[in-house]
């Protein structure tokens, strides 16, 4: 698989539609795309962790944004199932993850996300996820 927007491009994009997006894709390659998110005090939940809802969001729009990199921009292309296991109590800061399509057919786009938070590898959240594409016209 390789990808058809480049990262400017497709970060444009998703600031178009979605201007209060906080996230930043930082690489595509062929089949994956990574994106950063510096978490800020309204992410934060008592106990001082990420919350879950801020972690899904981002799954869900890096999921988005590397099935739009490998298809084109198509905006009707939506979440049809998204499974999150939250692993680790993440610490404040920045938020990594990594985007990886495991198939991509016609109909349909299934992937796995990975977030990890600030320097550490060790995966705080891994989720998998589903989308409907749109026929083409």
């Amino acid at each position: 698989m390789t990808p058809v927007v480049n990262t400017d491009e497709l970060q444009s994009f998703l600031k178009s539609v979605f201007p209060k997006i906080p996230s930043n894709i930082t690489k595509i390659g062929p089949g994956y795309l990574t994106m950063e998110q510096i978490t800020k005090p309204h992410d934060i939940r008592p106990g001082g962790t990420i919350s879950g809802p801020t972690m899904m969001a981002l799954v869900d729009t890096a999921m988005y944004a590397v099935i739009l990199g490998h298809i084109g921009i198509v905006a009707l292309a939506v979440t049809t199932n998204l499974n999150i296991n939250f692993l680790r109590k993440p610490e404040p800061g920045t938020l990594r993850a990594k985007a990886n399509l495991l198939k991509l057919g016609k109909q349909l786009a299934v992937g796995e996300v990975t977030i990890t938070c600030n320097d550490d590898p060790r995966p705080v959240a891994h989720a998998t996820c589903t989308y409907s594409i749109p026929p083409q016209k």
